[in-house]
């Protein structure tokens, strides 16, 4: 069976606004620069909320281990490499941004990965959790620093300041695998790097409007921040280059990803242009419907470092791979990675591995998806925690 038969069809990206006046809160150009193509694809308010698709939800936890293959749950872009100790994300050359994007989303809910971050002046390692209108929470790892760690959120994309980054010590961040996790509640967001608190950040406590609320996509790779061909000179700056391919590749290693959704059901909806986690509506289950499922084990708290004007993390944490693989990649960030329809169709469920799968008595295989062909519609519905049956 042809897989774009599978599912509804529909725009792949879909960057929406809150506002008449969310323009204003957007990156500027020169803060996109160090992503490919950033002037073509700059997001911009001409899409409204309600225009904009309903996001597939996780509804459930998944514990994949990346040593046994690729799963189908995440879309590749660039050219991740798989072995028996996981996926590597190699930055070989200019424009290498190789990177894996959940299909579908959170509300609320927990990330751990295990993994080594690369090294390399100038080289990136991002973990992201960033919404459709540009909410997110980040954890970067540069390569010329192999014992710091950088924490950074955002709300509805909005750069009018740059003080919500704070840098950590993490020992042997490229030789130890070490789990991270970011715990998101509607209450607070808690970074950890194994299994100590770097940060806790309170709903209360961030910048006005800058809390992020809405339905997020995981997504995590590497990519050269450094190159100064690419990469506008802040970016540079920040992540510590210039970039010297002729000292790599420089490689990024992740064993396992496990995922958490803290709220149950089959899709999520944006009811109104406000933006707050009220206004998400559950569609075949209940927002924060499992948020005291698992508690998280906490061994101890450390202190970070507020980021200076010249820390910026930027926007997004990842730039767009430029090779072969993934010429056809479209949007900020990642969007090509992104389900192009509705909703797996019926005879499909996601295992607790991550893995869609066919249901009994099926007939057809799934393949792994890459950026290059249609990514399968995500999601149709769900038994919680029990696996899913269409």
């Amino acid at each position: 069976m042809d897989i774009q038969s599978l599912g509804r069809s529909r725009t792949a990206a879909c960057y929406c606004s809150l506002s008449p006046d969310m323009e204003q809160m957007q990156p500027s150009p020169e803060q996109y620069a160090h992503f490919i193509n950033q002037s073509t694809h700059r997001p911009t308010n001409q899409t409204l909320i309600g225009n904009c698709p309903s996001d597939d939800a996780l509804g459930m936890s998944i514990d994949i281990d990346f040593s046994k293959g690729e799963v189908n749950s995440f879309a590749a872009s660039g050219s991740p490499k798989y072995d028996s100790e996981g996926v590597s994300f190699t930055v070989a050359r200019a424009n290498d941004a190789p990177q894996l994007a959940s299909l579908f989303y959170i509300m609320f809910g927990r990330v751990e990965i295990t993994m080594k971050a690369a090294p390399g002046a100038g080289i990136v390692s991002s973990l992201v959790l960033q919404s459709d209108v540009l909410d997110e929470i980040d954890i970067e790892w540069l390569g010329s620093d192999n014992d710091e760690i950088q924490s950074n959120y955002f709300g509805k994309g909005q750069t009018t300041s740059y003080n919500r980054g704070e840098f950590h010590d993490v020992t042997n961040t490229q030789g130890e695998w070490i789990t991270y996790t970011i715990d998101w509640t509607k209450d607070r967001i808690v970074w950890m790097a194994g299994g100590t608190v770097v940060r806790t950040l309170n709903a209360g406590d961030a910048e006005d409007n800058q809390y992020p609320q809405t339905p997020m996509q995981v997504k995590f790779g590497a990519w050269a921040g450094g190159d100064p061909n690419t990469n506008s000179a802040g970016t540079v700056k920040w992540a510590r280059g210039p970039t010297d391919y002729s000292k790599g590749p420089f490689t990024m290693k992740v064993k396992s990803v496990v995922v958490t959704d803290y709220s149950t059901g089959d899709e999520y909806k944006y009811k109104d242009t406000s933006g707050s986690w009220q206004s998400i509506e559950s569609v075949g289950g209940e927002i924060n419907g499992n948020e005291n499922g698992d508690a998280m084990t906490v061994t101890a708290t450390a202190q970070g470092t507020v980021a200076t004007a010249d820390g910026n993390v930027p926007v997004g944490g990842i730039a767009e791979d430029g090779s072969p693989a993934t010429a056809t990649q479209t949007g900020w960030p990642w969007t090509g990675s992104r389900p192009s329809g509705g909703a797996i169709p019926e005879g499909w469920r996601l295992n607790a591995k991550g893995k869609i799968i066919p249901a009994e008595n099926s007939a057809f295989v799934l393949q792994p998806l890459h950026n290059g062909i249609a990514v399968i519609p995500f999601l149709a519905g769900i038994m919680a925690f029990a696996g899913r049956f269409f």
